[in-house]
């Protein structure tokens, strides 16, 4: 009987969560201002400078929606496009693109407006999804990665504070 008692008990709980959630409600969702994206670009193309590199990166928000392009002076006009792809696919995925190299040569990679090669960095705080950014123009991706890290960890710490 006990036990019958904590089953319905259980059942009533579930079934009120549920009606809870059913109920119109707002999402809210943190978003990186206009001002921290640009400081993420910019310091971005300040490490592939430093190490005598030239680049695109791309800053999109959570959507993948472009909220910063810059390309370094004598960068190649390819690396725009390159690097918006990157941070799109990163935003969509919530992955750095680098760890979707097995997907390239699936369906899902042939989806227009992907690139899964390194050089793309989903941007993290208090684990959501606030945007990501993407980064072409260094000889290996690898080394985009690195800079677009470097773009991330420059606004990190105050991202992190303002959650």
């Amino acid at each position: 009987m006990k036990l019958l008692s904590v089953f319905i008990l259980s059942l009533f709980i579930s079934a009120s969560a549920l009606a809870q959630e059913e109920e119109v409600s707002m999402v809210s969702t943190k978003r990186l201002t206009l001002f921290t994206a640009i400081k993420i670009a910019q310091a971005t193309i300040a490490e592939c400078t430093s190490r005598g590199i030239q680049v695109g990166v791309t800053v999109v928000d959570r959507e993948g929606i472009v909220q910063v392009t810059l390309r370094d002076t004598i960068a190649a006009q390819i690396t725009v496009p390159i690097s918006e792809r990157k941070a799109f696919t990163a935003a969509n995925f919530n992955i750095a693109t680098s760890a979707l190299g097995d997907r390239a040569d699936s369906p899902v990679g042939r989806v227009p407006g992907l690139l899964m090669s390194a050089g793309g960095l989903p941007i993290q705080v208090g684990g959501s999804l606030v945007g990501a950014v993407g980064v072409s123009g260094a000889p290996s991706g690898v080394t985009d990665e690195e800079c677009a890290q470097a773009g991330i960890d420059a606004v990190l710490d105050d991202l992190e504070m303002a959650m």
